[in-house]
């Protein structure tokens, strides 16, 4: 997330992809759209006395398994999510992996940002995919955000013409929780 950017960087940044625009700046809930939701007196007053790890909004770097994914373009997002171990009512990361020529990378990371997707530089969630083409790099793109079947399709499609107008194709997705049973659930 903190990488040099493999081209000149938007807004004359010193190179880092996050410096676009970070949907972890912001703590709190979010919703179905990824945007931070903003929190009443009462549910202040009840994060502050709920205490316990795992109890607050969830965060990239937290820990966090795979409860859906597919890198199948038919199957339908509520086939996915029903035959998964997905919990609707928590927050969750979607991630998605795409495959782009390295001279459109920045540029895409640039439009993801505005809806606020981070690079997932690192192997937090397991070893990085390899390009299905030696032409193409891979970018793991994610944000956290709460779920339904019609968003994750949203999304999908979004990450698919994404992929589409930078020159390269949306390989996978994934959603990733909290694992069951952790603190706070």
């Amino acid at each position: 997330m903190s990488g040099e950017c493999l081209a000149e960087c938007p807004g004359g940044g010193s190179g880092g992809y996050g410096e676009f625009m970070s949907s972890s700046d912001s703590h709190g809930r979010r919703d179905l759209n990824g945007r931070v939701v903003a929190q009443g007196r009462l549910a202040r007053l009840r994060s502050r006395f709920s205490g316990g790890a795992g109890g607050g909004p969830l965060a990239l770097d937290d820990e966090v398994v795979v409860v859906a994914g597919s890198d199948d373009d038919a199957i339908a997002s509520s086939v996915a999510l029903d035959a998964s171990s997905w919990r609707s009512d928590e927050e969750v990361i979607l991630r998605h992996d795409l495959e782009l020529p390295p001279e459109r990378v920045a540029e895409a990371v640039a439009v993801a940002a505005i809806d606020g997707y981070e690079v997932v530089g690192d192997e937090r969630w397991g070893s990085r995919p390899g390009a299905g083409d030696d032409r193409l790099e891979v970018l793991v793109l994610a944000r956290v955000q709460l779920l339904d079947a019609m968003h994750l399709s949203q999304e999908r499609s979004r990450m698919a013409s994404l992929g589409s107008r930078h020159g390269g194709i949306a390989r996978r997705w994934s959603v990733l929780q909290r694992p069951s049973g952790a603190a706070g659930h």
